[in-house]
């Protein structure tokens, strides 16, 4: 690493120092969000905070699933799947799908027409058709044509730094 002349600025290279890549992209704050899919065996689920809209004619959005995840092939595969943005709230939700294929048990949810799981109370959820799947390195994006949205305005859970949080409106 190289220390530059602007206070504690650090410059490096990502292809050598990984780890420092890693705690720089986390100083962007994101949303929290759950995807979810049906899979052979009932509902999954995973967090996720690589969630982007990319139009709005045709209503498309993106996110992408890490390729060493466990549930990677349910989600790579699926023609169908809804992606569900965490309030504040929802913090408990975020970390059961973190851990456990059983956190649905927890949820007031339910399917729709193609056997999608739907988390209910959540601050917004977009039901997709899969339009297209791009490789991106250890990730996949995967690019989803919105066919339903459910919207609830609430504070979103934020993720900044390793951390969850709240957002505070400036005054």
């Amino acid at each position: 690493m190289d220390a530059t002349a602007a206070g504690a600025e650090t410059v490096f290279s990502p292809d050598t120092d990984s780890l420092a890549f890693r705690r720089a992209l986390g100083s962007f704050a994101t949303g929290v969000t759950i995807v979810t899919a049906p899979g052979p065996d009932g509902p999954v689920g995973i967090t996720a905070n690589s969630f982007a809209s990319v139009s709005l004619d045709p209503p498309l959005v993106l996110w992408s699933p890490a390729k060493a995840s466990r549930r990677f092939d349910y989600f790579a595969t699926a023609p169908h799947f809804a992606i569900h943005v965490l309030g504040a709230g929802d913090h408990a939700i975020c970390e059961g799908f973190s851990r456990a294929h059983s956190a649905f048990d927890a949820l007031d949810w339910s399917e729709n027409a193609h056997g999608v799981p739907l988390i209910h109370g959540v601050a917004a959820r977009f039901e997709c058709t899969l339009e297209a799947s791009h490789d991106a390195g250890d990730h996949l994006i995967i690019v989803g044509r919105v066919t339903r949205v459910a919207h609830d305005p609430q504070a979103p859970l934020v993720f900044h730094a390793g951390q969850f949080g709240g957002f505070a409106p400036r005054g």
